[in-house]
């Protein structure tokens, strides 16, 4: 890669080891998805699908019902109408399935506790403290730059830091689908380029990424596909350049005219 900031990710390969290397079903599949509270109606038949090896970026002004979407892959949020398929099959309805399922997810609030370390933090979803997981865990945080702070309580540390934490904590447990709630947000340049590099390794191990972002140029960048929401409701799908180009989008989220 023709970049100053090195690979941030070392480890092997985030994809199922046990998964064929042809794979027809969507890792991620949302048809119909509907999602009402009381009398209003956060989402209105959502529809999408993530392939495997795929990153996908769910982006939409604030209140568009992207957090929403997260929240019904996640079984945080009991759909009014349509369906989350995982690998073809039903999604979790709580959050507690989702590890077996190989799914892993950041926090936009990172859903770190100050005072545990790093490698606390990365213990959690690996299990019991076994000279293994310890091992894995380490692996995970030296491949983020964070393997010298590995025992520092994560409340000391930088918010950089704190979030290549969260990050790695996702990663650890191999995911096959990782979903980022907003993870270039209060990063500088240099960090968002180590976060890119990342992502984009993560894909291309076979590994599925579903993106929630504010950051246009970030996504835009680095999302094979866009999906955008505008109140509660999918108005464009596409590659960055068509979506960019979609006067919807553009009147909805960008703010510019489209070129004539």
């Amino acid at each position: 890669m023709p970049s100053s900031v090195p690979p941030t990710h070392t480890a092997p390969s985030l994809a199922d080891p046990a998964a064929p290397a042809s794979h027809a079903t969507p890792r991620l599949e949302v048809d119909g998805l509907t999602v009402t509270f009381g009398g209003l109606t956060a989402l209105a038949d959502v529809g999408f699908h993530v392939d495997p090896g795929e990153t996908v970026a769910l982006i939409g002004p604030n209140g568009a019902g992207k957090t929403t979407v997260f929240n019904a892959v996640c079984g945080l949020v009991r759909p009014t109408a349509g369906s989350v398929r995982i690998d073809g099959r039903p999604a979790p309805a709580s959050p507690t399935g989702l590890l077996g399922r190989g799914v892993a997810r950041t926090l936009q609030g990172l859903g770190l506790v100050d005072g545990m370390t790093p490698l606390e933090h990365l213990l959690v979803p690996l299990g019991p403290p076994s000279a293994a997981n310890v091992a894995l865990a380490l692996a995970e945080l030296d491949a983020h730059g964070l393997r010298e702070r590995a025992s520092t309580p994560v409340g000391a540390l930088p918010y950089p830091d704190r979030k290549r934490v969260a990050l790695a904590r996702a990663l650890v447990s191999r995911p096959s689908l990782l979903l980022l709630d907003e993870p270039a947000g209060g990063l500088g340049a240099e960090d968002i380029d180590r976060l890119a590099a990342t992502v984009r390794e993560v894909a291309g191990s076979g590994a599925s990424v579903l993106l929630v972002e504010h950051h246009v140029d970030f996504v835009m960048g680095l999302a094979d596909r866009v999906v955008v929401l505008d109140f509660g409701r999918v108005i464009a799908t596409g590659t960055p350049a068509v979506v960019q180009a979609d006067p919807r989008v553009e009147e909805a989220y960008l703010g510019v005219k489209a070129a004539s």
